[in-house]
């Protein structure tokens, strides 16, 4: 049963920021309303089951024109957000279509330039509009700990509504997670699932946010084995291999690329994060990552398994030859369509209508 919460029990900002990662996921449980997708740790594994379940559920659907427009019908009611105060061309495009395909109306703010904050607006002023307003706001923004600090505004206020991180600063990326396990199992289906897999992660381990909420994700799939490869300057952090080890995941760290190809099932690269970098520092990662050893070419597609799968979260840079995205092993641009039906379920179970759905 949904616990619904009284906004007098929610802390302030100032004192939930001072809380553990632990009493910070448990006080935003899913199966609290509303409900916030703020953290990949929120996942369960019964969670992630459902999801898969019902993403294909809604594929299946969608296949004919008379499921697309049964599906147009199950939220038209529903007004939505999507706040993206930092670029984005696949996540907004794909919340987009799948508000879209649900039947939910959208609008957008994409600069912060064409937002009151540029007045002096408070953010928290900004958050509690979109309230008054939307049924579900959808936010990608620089700054860290951003979407939790705007669910905290929602929670107190007296309209309070859904908010899904699109993406917090270096933090987190839980929904790409979310497509990225779904790619995964899905390529894996038919050959023993995702469990006992190798999966490598390769390029800027330190600051991208979604190869951490991957990893948090991958451990709900253990026993499983995680390759972190990277420069030094660019490696995983210690608390990620901590929880990691902490939930029956084995982790190699590695800044050789080319030997360990052969022994991955999935190998996932990543572009680096100049944005989030000065001048000085940035000339130095740059320098670490952009050559041939963090590079996958097509020299490379012959010491890898044939049944392995190669993805990446794009955008890309260089760290994936273009001659390669014909390869059947090439994932890239399927999760970009699984991102939309993966979005769509998100949606669906935000909104509580997951039962409709799979009894259609």
């Amino acid at each position: 049963m949904t616990a619904h919460l009284d906004n007098h029990t929610v802390p302030s900002w100032d004192l939930f920021r001072k809380f553990t990662i632990e009493k910070r996921i448990a006080f935003f449980a899913l199966d609290r309303h509303p409900v916030h997708i703020l953290y990949a740790r929120q996942f369960t594994r019964t969670f992630l089951d459902e999801l898969y379940i019902l993403t294909n559920k809604i594929r299946l659907i969608a296949k004919t024109n008379h499921g697309k427009s049964w599906l147009s019908t199950l939220l038209e009611n529903r007004r939505v957000m999507l706040y993206f105060a930092q670029p984005s061309t696949r996540t907004f495009l794909s919340f987009a279509t799948a508000c879209e395909t649900m039947g939910m109306r959208f609008y957008d703010v994409r600069s912060l330039e064409t937002s009151s904050e540029m007045k002096g607006e408070t953010f928290e002023d900004t958050i509690r509009t979109f309230s008054s307003y939307f049924d579900l706001v959808i936010l990608r923004h620089a700054t860290p700990n951003y979407a939790e600090h705007a669910a905290i505004v929602l929670n107190r206020s007296r309209r309070p509504i859904p908010l899904i991180n699109a993406g917090s600063s270096k933090d987190e990326h839980p929904t790409q997670a979310l497509l990225d396990i779904f790619t995964l199992r899905k390529s894996f289906e038919k050959l023993g699932g995702l469990s006992r897999k190798t999966v490598m992660l390769v390029g800027d381990l330190k600051r991208g946010r979604t190869v951490r909420s991957l990893a948090v994700l991958l451990a709900q799939f253990a026993p499983i084995h995680i390759i972190f490869c990277a420069p030094k300057e660019l490696a995983i952090d210690d608390e990620i291999i901590a929880f990691l080890k902490d939930h029956n995941v084995t982790c190699t760290q590695t800044t050789d690329f080319e030997a360990n190809l052969p022994k991955t099932d999935a190998v996932y690269m990543t572009r680096t994060q100049s944005e989030y970098t000065d001048a000085k520092s940035l000339a130095s990662s740059s320098k670490a990552y952009h050559t041939a050893a963090y590079t996958l070419t097509q020299k490379h597609l012959n010491h890898l398994k044939p049944n392995s799968i190669i993805m990446h979260p794009l955008p890309r840079k260089n760290e994936i030859a273009r001659e390669i995205d014909n390869d059947p092993r090439a994932m890239y641009w399927r999760q970009v369509r699984n991102g939309m039906w993966t979005r769509c379920a998100l949606i669906a179970k935000i909104f509580n209508i997951e039962k409709k759905i799979l009894d259609h």
